[in-house]
């Protein structure tokens, strides 16, 4: 079934068809997905400064943690 289908558009490639209407003018779908990826790029941007907020502080080497740190280069012992 799969295979007749495929025969029959490959098959209707040479016709011609009639496009669907559009609603807008296509500027204007190109403008409001540009200010939609503005809006979600300025919301991403705001989040940049997150680490910024605190003093940075030394993370202690807990030997107890169940997942001990890996990198503490012997520290925790």
């Amino acid at each position: 079934m799969l295979f007749q289908q495929i025969a029959m558009s490959v098959a209707a490639e040479g016709e011609e068809h009639e496009l669907a209407p559009l609603w807008a003018e296509p500027w204007v779908f190109g403008a409001v997905i540009f200010g939609i990826l503005l809006v979600l790029m300025f919301i991403t941007l705001s989040y940049s400064n997150l680490g910024n907020r605190h003093s940075i502080t030394e993370e202690h080497a807990d030997p107890h943690r169940q997942h001990p740190n890996k990198h503490d280069h012997g520290q925790g012992h």
